[in-house]
């Protein structure tokens, strides 16, 4: 059954210190929705419970992207699809760009932000295994000033994240990948468009010499929120590409997450291919020495 409209309240401030001062007001009070695709998604479902709703879709203060010499700064209401047609965006974070590409409908895309994609906090979002690769910081803005933190600490639990009642994620900064950097994604789903992901992962790293340096591995779907595989990637820093490393891996990798069965597959399902990603990642990294 569908929700019943009159039992919401939608305001427009207009601007972010206006939404700021309503959130330190009446914190708790007021649910913040800029794309409105998971939310209305719940209300078309039933499962939204009744709220109040202060818009803050097209904030010019978080619809910024931009692209310095040694750092991205990417506003949390920029859209998907600012997102995938931004070029010098798409040239410097190239994993991000496509997971832009995969994140629902064209429609979504349009209306979707990075923000709220982070904030609504889906084990199976997109852009986080990307974000995660690339070290992203987030910024948070209230009444009471800014604080930085690294993104691999917003997510708390599944969907509960660090953000206040009273806070907005403000932009997403990110340091300029280094030149020559191996960068890998793969999302794997029912199909190949409008699917939410059963596993994706996303991989970077150095290789010298055969030598994997500063890898990084991050994976959606395996754990109860977007996850950052730092064991995985202790065992491959500094080490030798060989069949045995990508054995070892692979069982490392699979011990460190934890899916989960849904209507969507299964836990040993998913570990299996996220290993199979893995090997993948590591074994085109083999292939180029």
């Amino acid at each position: 059954m569908r929700a019943n409209p009159h039992e919401y309240d939608l305001i427009s401030p207009g601007s972010l210190d206006a939404v700021l001062s309503l959130l330190a007001n009446q914190p708790g009070h007021w649910t913040p929705i800029a794309g409105g695709t998971e939310l209305m998604v719940q209300f078309g479902a039933g499962r939204l419970r009744p709220r109040n709703l202060v818009n803050i879709f097209g904030l010019n203060e978080l619809t910024q992207i931009s692209v310095a010499e040694d750092t991205i700064r990417i506003g949390a209401g920029v859209t998907y699809t600012a997102i995938r047609n931004h070029d010098e965006l798409g040239a410097a974070l190239p994993l991000l760009a496509r997971a832009a590409g995969w994140t629902g409908s064209i429609a979504n895309q349009n209306r979707g932000t990075i923000g709220g994609n982070l904030v609504n906090g889906s084990p199976a979002a997109d852009s986080p295994p990307a974000l995660l690769v690339y070290v992203a910081e987030l910024e948070i803005v209230s009444v009471r000033g800014v604080r930085r933190i690294p993104y691999t600490e917003f997510h708390t639990g599944y969907k509960q994240t660090q953000l206040a009642p009273d806070e907005l994620v403000l932009a997403i900064d990110l340091p300029r990948p280094r030149s020559g950097l191996r960068q890998y994604l793969r999302k794997v789903g029912p199909r190949n468009a409008q699917a939410i992901s059963k596993v994706a992962l996303a991989a970077v790293c150095d290789l010298e010499a055969g030598t994997i340096r500063d890898p990084r591995i991050a994976l959606a779907s395996v754990f109860h929120s977007p996850f950052r595989c730092t064991r995985t990637e202790a065992l491959l820093n500094h080490a030798t590409l060989t069949p045995a490393l990508i054995s070892a891996a692979r069982a490392t990798l699979i011990s460190e997450i934890a899916p989960l069965d849904d209507i969507r597959s299964t836990g040993k399902y998913r570990a299996h291919v996220a290993a199979n990603l893995l090997e993948e990642f590591l074994t085109q990294l083999a292939g180029d020495l």
